[in-house]
């Protein structure tokens, strides 16, 4: 094909033709492991709390700052790194991420004091933020724009994994200390070497900041038959914060930071105090465990439910539908009055809320072009994680101040209510084009 008759598109034509292949299964793969070591380093230290506690001597308060150090650091971490990905490319911030958490929580475990740890956990969790901001727009980015969504939701399995095997490990290490688990967790890091390997740049960064040549390689790795054509990309600047509140994409950005925030606050709300408040209720530390390792299985239908059903209905049709629905189930779990009742409500909590998180996470990263897509969902990340900070300190003042159980699951059960209401005037993107 001569330059005379070489066609132009934009990017995200390239996709529209494009088959899933055996590439992206690699990708598929490098990219989950990665969302499941995020998922383990967030809970493996929940099903651990006991002993960290009586470590360094610390009380509830105590053990809830020290759960919530990741995320005070993650905080500052995803605003930095998803500009950062926006301008350096998605393949680098990833590697630089997941490899520097590695070595900081390798260090972590060695702490001699609580002050210690918890300022070397914050520390890591600004490390993995980056990693933990750009897998979702990184793979977006790879995938056939027919299959986008289905596949990322499958994505979103990762999180039920590394929480089950959270439990795994401290059912089989628990008696050996937290430290072997956070040594776990740091030996995660060299996965960073995997995603050198076998995931490729994101030809939309690559085509956005002119490298042409470097784009259709990738594209004709990836399958596409529309690679050797120029590619065209949104103009807006690269990683600009303020263009996220400017024009069309302000009312979607105040909107996706509040239901974002509210979201996961439900979720973390619960999952942090789960095996205390299952306590509460009459169930061993043990029982608790087992309880936390089912509602993680009923997790992973949830998510293969909810792409089937996303490619016929749209995210925004499932994702209100399995809300409303993940809300019931917990009104359900906060009113039982028995072990049957309990484990019933939970599970429907488990399998539309784990489900309609599988949808969010992909809609999430549709909302913006190229240029911004890191930097809005860094944005996105860090109202989640503002909640994920505040929920088990929250939660954990509640139960202190012996609220009880029932009212405790009935405010967390009103922040999915008002997730519903929030998602309802954002856009729909199913099969759409990214920009």
């Amino acid at each position: 094909m001569t330059a005379i008759d070489t066609p132009t598109m934009p990017i995200g034509a390239a996709f529209d033709r494009m088959p899933f292949s055996r590439r992206h299964v690699l990708i598929a793969l490098a990219l989950f492991i990665a969302f499941v070591i995020e998922s383990w380093e967030q809970l493996a230290l929940i099903y651990v709390a006991a002993d960290l506690g009586a470590s360094f001597g610390l009380d509830e308060a105590g053990i809830g700052l020290v759960l919530s150090a990741v995320a005070f650091g993650m905080i500052p971490g995803v605003l930095i790194w998803g500009p950062v990905a926006d301008r350096i490319g998605r393949k680098p911030a990833s590697f630089w991420s997941l490899l520097a958490y590695g070595v900081i929580a390798l260090a972590s475990a060695f702490a001699p004091n609580a002050a210690t740890l918890i300022g070397l956990r914050v520390a890591s969790g600004l490390a993995l933020a980056g990693v933990y901001t750009i897998t979702f727009p990184y793979f977006l980015e790879l995938l056939p724009t027919r299959t986008r969504g289905r596949a990322a939701v499958y994505l979103s399995i990762g999180w039920p994994i590394g929480m089950l095997a959270a439990i795994g490990a401290s059912v089989a290490f628990g008696d050996l200390g937290w430290h072997v688990v956070v040594v776990a967790s740091a030996a995660a890091g060299l996965w960073a070497f995997a995603i050198k390997a076998w995931v490729p740049e994101s030809p939309y960064w690559l085509a956005a900041r002119g490298r042409q040549a470097e784009a259709r390689a990738v594209l004709r790795e990836l399958g596409s038959p529309d690679a050797d054509a120029t590619f065209t990309v949104a103009g807006t600047r690269m990683g600009n914060p303020l263009d996220l509140f400017r024009g069309r994409l302000r009312k979607i950005t105040v909107v996706m930071l509040l239901l974002n925030f509210a979201f996961n606050w439900g979720y973390w709300g619960l999952q942090t105090w789960l095996p205390t408040l299952l306590q509460s209720k009459g169930l061993s530390l043990d029982a608790s465990l087992g309880f936390a390792a089912l509602s993680a299985l009923m997790m992973i239908p949830g998510y293969v439910s909810a792409s089937l059903l996303t490619g016929r209905f749209g995210r925004k049709k499932v994702f209100l539908v399995y809300v409303v629905a993940a809300a019931i189930g917990g009104l359900w779990f906060a009113t039982a009055s028995t072990t049957w009742e309990l484990y019933a409500g939970n599970f429907i909590l488990s399998f539309f809320s784990l489900g309609a998180w599988g949808v969010w996470n992909t809609w999430n990263g549709e909302f913006y072009p190229t240029a911004l897509r890191g930097t809005g969902y860094s944005w996105a990340t860090a109202s989640q994680l503002i909640a994920t900070a505040l929920a088990p300190s929250a939660v954990g003042a509640m139960l202190a101040g012996a609220t009880g159980f029932t009212a405790t699951m009935l405010v967390i059960n009103a922040f999915l209510l008002v997730t519903a209401l929030l998602a309802m005037p954002l856009p729909e993107t199913e099969g759409r084009e990214l920009e």
